[in-house]
């Protein structure tokens, strides 16, 4: 199966240019390739739907409460038993 593929000219920090030839010659691949890949993982993000047993959790701590503040304290008592 052949894929129809086109030429796109885009404009970029030289910076970025740099760093992204680097990266495709550190891994072996083309600056083609890395985007292609890159663009490949933002359609898999943008299509993702949660898991149903992620949704069932979602939402279940309320707005008011920091999460990270309580799981802490939680942790401080477990261990000073």
């Amino acid at each position: 199966m052949s894929i129809e593929t086109t030429k796109l000219t885009i404009r970029l920090p030289v910076q970025d240019v740099a760093f992204v030839k680097q990266y495709a010659k550190d891994h072996g691949v083309t600056v083609t390739e890395v985007i292609d890949r890159y663009l490949r993982r933002m359609r898999e993000l943008e299509s993702h739907t949660p898991s149903p047993a992620l949704e069932a959790i979602t939402g279940i701590i309320p707005d008011d409460i920091d999460a990270r503040t309580e799981y802490r304290e939680h942790q401080l008592r477990k261990h000073r038993s």
